[in-house]
C-alpha cells in the first residue's frame, strides 16, 4: 500500500497485488493469511450474510465496474503447517485476553484441527461424498492420495460425484474439482512418459468440466466470504487448465488499475484489516528497542513502498532523551511498486526527508530501485559506525529458493544480510505452506488460508461494498491465481511457515531475538480498532496474529 496516502497512525502490511518487491503498507496483500479449514458458511460474531437467492452472480469475467475511495528452507526437511498457536489442541499463551473468546472456534466440521496439511481433510471430504453416494459401507482406499479408489472405478466415482454435485457446498465442489484436474494432469504426465496403457480419462475431463460449470452458477464476488473466495479459486483452476496462469496473474481479466486506483484499493484493506499495521508496528518496536543507545542508525527496508512506517519511527526517535540519532534509510523497491506509487523512490526520499525535518531528526535516504533478487552488497551503502537494522516485511516469500533456481536468492539474500553483522533483523511473513507443495495439497492449503482472510475482511466491509470488491479483485485475486495456476519461476507466491523460516535463518547464521512484552502491547493497541476475533499469541519466539483460531501471520526478530 502506498504509505503517503495512509493516515498517521502506527501500522502496515503486504505487497502490491502481485509484485515481488512491493512495499509495506501499500503493497502488502493482507491476503497472506494462514491455512484455514472453514465451511462455506459465514462464521459467527461479526460475520454477516449479504447475498439473496436471486442476486446476480459474478466471476472475474463479469466483474462490475466499481468505484473506489481515496484516503488522506531447505525443502528436504519437512515442517508441517498442521499446527496453530490458536488451536484448542495446542498449548498457547494469549497475550490479549480481550481478544480471546472460547466461542471463537474456527474450522471445518469435517476436521477438529485448525490447520490441515497432510491430505486428511480432502480425503475426509471425498469419503463423506462417497458415503453419500455408495453408502457407509463403501471401501475407500486409505492409502490413496486424496481420492476415492478401492472398489470404485474412476468413471463410477465421478459419475456418482456428478449426480450430487448440485447439492454440494462450494468447498466440497472446489476440492472435488481440484482432484479431477489433478487426475487429468497426472494421467497426461504418465502418458507423456510412455507409461503403458495410460491415457487421459474422458470421465476425469467430463467431471472437471461439469464441476466447473456447477461452481460458476454459485460463485459471486459480491456475496458471502466463501462465494467470493470461490470466484477467485475458480479463476485459478480455469487458468491452470488453459495454462494461462502467468498471463492472468499479470493482467487478471480486469482492467489494470491506475497507480492512484491501486493505492486506494490497498488503503481500503489498510483500514479494514490489521495485517499491514501488525507488520510495521511490530518491526518499529523491535528496531527502536534494539537501537536505544545508538547515535547513528542505518535501516535497510527490502520493501519500502511509501515509507510511512519510518515516519512513525522517526516521530518516536525525536523524543529520545539526549536527542534523536541520525537516521540513514536504504529503500529497496522495483518498478512495479513505482507504478502504484506514481513515481520513483525519490518521492519516498523527499517525503521522509520532510518528515524527519519536522521532527528534528538528522536524515539521509538511499534509493535501491531493484528487485530484492538483484540486491548485492554494493547496492546497500553500508558505512562503518552505523548500527544496522534490516526489515523484511512480507517480502522474502517472493524470493525464489533452491526449488526454483540454483541461484537460490532466498538463502543468498539471508547470507548477504548476515555478512553485514546487523544489530537486528525483523521478519514478518504469512503463516502458510505453499512453497514446494504439489498442486493438490497447495490448493487445499490456499483454500483454508484464504477462507480465514475473506472472513476477516468481511468483518470490516459488507460483501457488496464496491471498494472492497475492487480491493479483493486487484490485490488478492492475483495471489490466489498465481498460487493455484502457476508453476516454476512463474509462481512467485511461495509462502513458508515460521518453522521453515527459522531453519533458513539458522542455516544463514542468525539466532532468534526474544520479543519484549512491548511488542505484544503495541499490537494489542492496534487490534482494539478491529474485530475481537483477531487474536495474538507468542510461541517459540514469534508473535502470531490470528483470526479466531487460525494463524495469519508471524513477526520475529533475529541477529
Amino acid at each position: 500500500m502506498h504509505t503517503s496516502q495512509i493516515p498517521q497512525s502506527s501500522g502496515g502490511v503486504h505487497k502490491l497485488c502481485h509484485q515481488p518487491t512491493a512495499n509495506f503498507e501499500q503493497y502488502y496483500s493482507p491476503y497472506h493469511v494462514v491455512n484455514n479449514n472453514s465451511s462455506d458458511t459465514s462464521s459467527s460474531g461479526t460475520q454477516l450474510s449479504y447475498q439473496t437467492q436471486n442476486e446476480k452472480f459474478f466471476t472475474l469475467d463479469s466483474l462490475p465496474d466499481a468505484g473506489y475511495v481515496s484516503y488522506d528452507s531447505p525443502p528436504a526437511v519437512s515442517v508441517s503447517s498442521n499446527w496453530s498457536p490458536f488451536s484448542p489442541q495446542c498449548s498457547q499463551s494469549y497475550i490479549s485476553d480481550q481478544h480471546h473468546s472460547s466461542d471463537n472456534t474456527y474450522g471445518s466440521p469435517l476436521s477438529g484441527c485448525s490447520v490441515i496439511n497432510d491430505g486428511n481433510e480432502l480425503k475426509h471430504v471425498l469419503r463423506e461424498m462417497a458415503n453419500n453416494l455408495l453408502g457407509p459401507g463403501s471401501d475407500i482406499d486409505e492409502d490413496s492420495s486424496c481420492s476415492f479408489n478401492g472398489e470404485v472405478s474412476k468413471p463410477s466415482k465421478w459419475n456418482r460425484v456428478l449426480e450430487i454435485a448440485p447439492s454440494l457446498d462450494m468447498k466440497e465442489l472446489l476440492l472435488a474439482c481440484a482432484e479431477a484436474i489433478s487426475d487429468v494432469e497426472v494421467t497426461a504426465r504418465d502418458a507423456q512418459m510412455n507409461v503403458l496403457g495410460q491415457k487421459v480419462s474422458d470421465a476425469d475431463v467430463t467431471a472437471r468440466d461439469v464441476l466447473i460449470n456447477v461452481l460458476e452458477q454459485k460463485v459471486s464476488v459480491s456475496g458471502e466470504p466463501m462465494q467470493r473466495l470461490s470466484a477467485y479459486m475458480l479463476e485459478g483452476l480455469k487458468a491452470r487448465i488453459y495454462s494461462s496462469g502467468s498471463t492472468i496473474y499479470k493482467m487478471l481479466k480486469c482492467k489494470e488499475p491506475t497507480g492512484s486506483e491501486l493505492i486506494s484499493y490497498m488503503q481500503v484493506l489498510y483500514h479494514i484489516c490489521p495485517y499491514y499495521r501488525f507488520a510495521y508496528t511490530s518491526a518499529n518496536v523491535v528496531i527502536e528497542e534494539a537501537m536505544r543507545n545508538e547515535s547513528r542508525i542505518h535501516i535497510i527496508d527490502f520493501q519500502i513502498a511509501q515509507g510511512s512506517q519510518w515516519v512513525f519511527l522517526m516521530q518516536n526517535l525525536a523524543h529520545w532523551p539526549g536527542g534523536p540519532p541520525s537516521v540513514h534509510i536504504t529503500g529497496v523497491d522495483d518498478s512495479q511498486s513505482a507504478h502504484a506509487r506514481g513515481g520513483g523512490l525519490h518521492l519516498v526520499g523527499e517525503r521522509l526527508a520532510k518528515a524527519a525535518e519536522s521532527c528534528g531528526v538528522p536524515f539521509e535516504f538511499h534509493a535501491a530501485a531493484i528487485s530484492g533478487c538483484e540486491v548485492q552488497l554494493e547496492n546497500l551503502q553500508i558505512r562503518h559506525g552505523e548500527a544496522l537494522a534490516v526489515n523484511f516485511p512480507y517480502v522474502l516469500h517472493h524470493m525464489p529458493d533452491e526449488s526454483v533456481t540454483t541461484a537460490n536468492h532466498r538463502d543468498r539474500l539471508l547470507r548477504l544480510v548476515k555478512s553485514l553483522s546487523p544489530k537486528i533483523v525483523t521478519l514478518v511473513e504469512q503463516e502458510s505452506n505453499t512453497n514446494t507443495s504439489a498442486f493438490l495439497p497447495r490448493f487445499r492449503e490456499t483454500l483454508d488460508y484464504y477462507t480465514a482472510m475473506f472472513e476477516s475482511i468481511d468483518a470490516g466491509r459488507p460483501g457488496d461494498d464496491k471498494q472492497r470488491i475492487n480491493a479483493e479483485a486487484h490485490c488478492v485475486a492475483r495471489d490466489i491465481v498465481n498460487i493455484i495456476a502457476c508453476e516454476g519461476a512463474d509462481r512467485v507466491e511461495r509462502h513458508e511457515v515460521f518453522g521453515k523460516w527459522s531453519m533458513r535463518l539458522a542455516m544463514a547464521g542468525f539466532t532468534p531475538c526474544p520479543l519484549s512484552p512491548s511488542v505484544g502491547e503495541a499490537i494489542n493497541g492496534v487490534l482494539k480498532e478491529f474485530s475481537p476475533n483477531y487474536r495474538i499469541a507468542e510461541n517459540k519466539g514469534a508473535l502470531y496474529l490470528g483470526w479466531k483460531n487460525r494463524a495469519l501471520a508471524t513477526a520475529s526478530a533475529w541477529r
